[in-house]
């Protein structure tokens, strides 16, 4: 047994370490200030419980890379002639990877660089142990060393990541984690930016330094009596058995996250587990992982018909070619304006502009990504399961706003203060009839401030009626869509623009000078001759923060929405129930356009109007109707929610979440039939924009 024990010392060490390590984390996110909940004792003893045999297998699933390691730790490869053949071959490896032709290069991207570094790194190291035996074991112990830090590492950098990430979202990792590895230099800059890094990483590096020498310390006897032959072969057999273990529990495990408690099964669950699953579903099969209702009653339960959908819109009245600019906000949440109750007066420009406008006080945002929100408002259409359609391979040619518009004689435009290929963005808009002015459209003179996002919002507004100015000349009419970018970590800007300082970097900072960035772009616009035959569509892509005690909180999706045209639109106030899919639509009726639609929202200010909104993450599907939040998520699972205001005031933004005591079957087969009706007709193909 002693024998058996040296012989898994690394391994054990280590284990011991992730599982203390993950523990502490799960315990520092219990008590996080953002996981606004309380849990039952139960609930408390699944979280730790299930949470240390969660942890355990997946240390077993990720240990492996540790296990392999350590199995191929020899004496006798070095031996003559077997040193020299194993030199060769690695040599020849490194020579194949050089040439250029190899499968690395095919692939492209940094992978034939990584391969260099990995196979020209073993190759010196190997030659090092072969040639130089008497100093082998001191070798040997620098690398052991070396390898050991990396782990351990890489266990407390993931700790502090989770950390961050629970305190930006109130969730383990998901897919903005997976977008956020994707889109990694942007990530580090907004890190960079945004917290104190020098003593963060310094913590971190000190706190695996000591982790490493205790690990090494106790572990050294490994390499003194590394294990023979056959000891090796009862070190993998045992390895395959708890892998195999592993793969088999985990999901089981994994069912035990239950609980209506959002929060509760956050914490139970592992982030690398999480992070995974978000990695290998980015697009989830509506019709594999939802319920569904037979094809011949979609048509009874959806606006839309999943075979023919194109429905024709006429115009009350003459067709107008006003041009049209739409703006969506960077994460401007409804609670941030004085309108619904901040006190904070950091939106003094949008709450004057809202007196102004056609002012839509009940509006949702569809989801509580970026993404998300241009998908809505470009293509009018409800969420579906997996990444916004603008993620997706087949994003292109669809039918859209910007293909009405273009129909109609209209150039289109979409303008964007960073680099229009973050999220996929560039792609999606070029693929769909857009002109692309984004941060490389600026001359280094015309950047006045600019962070790891992008120029400020001031330097795009500039931009922007630069581009409309040119477009005036044509003497055609244009659509602009500008996504601003300042309101978002690390909440940097020019200072001496707004009261709260830029090295301030806090969000009401961010708010404050976006608001300031759009003042000053309407008293531009305002003196420009196009100026009087233009729409104005001002709306946030989604709001500051996503976290809840549900899965879909209904103050989390709550953003403001209006519509300005002086001399056009006469102030007012829309209070019923919207969503974000309807904007556009209800634009292209303010226009009177005859067009043939296959938009799901509607034009709110028809009498025909049925108000209902939509709501989702990249897997809960939420329809709000009638007071009623229904959700469907994978696993063909329903819930239901009365939704109770405390203070009943249609600027009241929050809402009590009531558990419905029996599911309404209407409402749950309406929300059914039209998920299944968006997936079904983007599965088909039957989204594409009209010749």
């Amino acid at each position: 047994m002693k024998t058996f024990l040296k012989q898994h010392i690394v391994y054990t060490n280590i284990a011991i370490f992730y599982l203390i390590i993950s523990f502490i984390t799960r315990l520092v996110l219990l008590f996080h200030p953002i996981t606004q909940s309380k849990f039952s004792v139960l609930e408390i003893l699944k979280i730790f419980g299930f949470g240390l045999l969660s942890d355990f297998f997946i240390f077993i699933l990720i240990g492996a890379i540790l296990w392999l390691y350590l199995i191929f730790l020899s004496n006798s490869k070095y031996k003559k002639p077997y040193g020299y053949i194993i030199l060769g071959i690695f040599a020849a490896i490194l020579l194949y990877i050089l040439s250029g032709k190899s499968i690395l290069s095919e692939y492209g991207g940094v992978l034939p660089e990584i391969g260099l570094a990995f196979v020209g790194l073993k190759t010196l190291f190997f030659a090092a142990l072969l040639f130089t035996e008497k100093y082998r074991k001191s070798i040997r112990l620098a690398l052991f060393s070396l390898t050991i830090f990396l782990f351990v590492l890489l266990i407390i950098q993931n700790a502090v990541s989770e950390f961050f990430f629970w305190n930006e979202f109130g969730v383990r990792y998901n897919f903005i984690a997976v977008d956020y590895l994707v889109y990694t230099n942007a990530v580090i800059g907004n890190i960079m930016e945004s917290y104190p890094v020098v003593p963060l990483f310094a913590g971190v590096g000190i706190i695996a330094f000591v982790a490493t020498y205790i690990i090494i310390k106790k572990s050294k006897s490994y390499l003194e009596n590394l294990p023979d032959f056959p000891n090796k072969l009862k070190i993998v057999v045992l390895q395959v058995i708890l892998f195999l273990s592993a793969l088999f529990f985990i999901p089981k495990i994994s069912s035990q996250q239950n609980s209506s408690n959002v929060y509760a099964n956050e914490l139970q669950s592992n982030g690398l587990q999480k992070f995974y699953k978000a990695f290998t579903n980015s697009e989830l099969d509506y019709f594999e992982f939802y319920e569904t209702i037979p094809t011949s009653d979609l048509a009874l339960l959806s606006p839309i018909n999943v075979q023919n959908n194109i429905q024709t819109i006429q115009g009350s009245n003459t067709e107008l070619k006003k041009n049209v600019v739409l703006i969506t906000i960077e994460s401007l949440s409804a609670d941030f304006m004085k309108h619904y109750g901040n006190t904070n007066n950091i939106t003094p420009f949008l709450d004057q502009l809202a007196e102004e406008s056609l002012f839509f006080t009940n509006l949702y945002a569809t989801g509580n990504r970026t993404v998300r929100g241009l998908e809505a408002v470009t293509l009018s259409l409800p969420p579906t399961p997996g990444e916004s359609v603008v993620k997706r391979i087949d994003n292109k040619n669809k039918f859209s706003i910007g293909s009405v518009f273009n129909s109609k004689g209209y150039t289109s435009k979409f303008l964007y203060g960073g680099d229009a290929y973050f999220d996929n963005m560039q792609d999606f808009f070029t693929g769909n009839g857009y002109d692309i002015v984004d941060k490389s459209s600026l001359k280094p003179n015309e950047i006045t401030f600019s962070n790891i996002w992008g120029v400020c919002d001031e330097d795009m507004a500039k931009k922007a009626i630069q581009t409309m100015n040119e477009e005036a000349k044509t003497g055609k009419p244009f659509f602009n869509h500008w996504m601003t970018v300042s309101n978002h970590r690390p909440f940097t800007y020019p200072e001496g623009k707004i009261s709260i300082p830029g090295t301030a970097k806090s969000r009401d900072g961010g708010v404050m000078y976006t608001d300031y960035a759009l003042k000053q772009f309407f008293e531009m616009a305002k003196k420009q001759a196009w100026f009087k035959n233009t729409i104005f569509v001002i709306v946030a892509d989604h709001c500051a923060s996503s976290s809840g005690k549900t899965e879909l909180p209904m103050d989390k999706y709550r953003i403001p929405a209006f519509i300005y045209a002086p001399g056009f639109i006469q102030p007012q106030k829309f209070d019923k129930l919207v969503s974000q899919i309807d904007l556009m639509p209800t634009v292209l009726g303010l226009l009177n356009f005859n067009y043939a639609s296959k938009f799901f929202g509607q034009d709110v200010l028809k009498a025909t109007y049925q108000p209902r909104a939509f709501i989702a993450t990249y897997q809960d599907l939420g329809y709000i109707k009638n007071d009623v939040l229904t959700i469907i998520s994978p696993v063909k699972k329903t819930k239901q929610y009365d939704l109770v205001q405390p203070n009943k005031s249609v600027m009241n933004i929050f809402y009590e979440e009531k558990p419905k005591a029996s599911i309404d079957e209407k409402l749950k087969k309406e929300t059914i039939a039209i998920y299944q009706t968006a997936s079904s007709i983007l599965k088909a193909k039957k989204y594409q924009k009209l010749k």
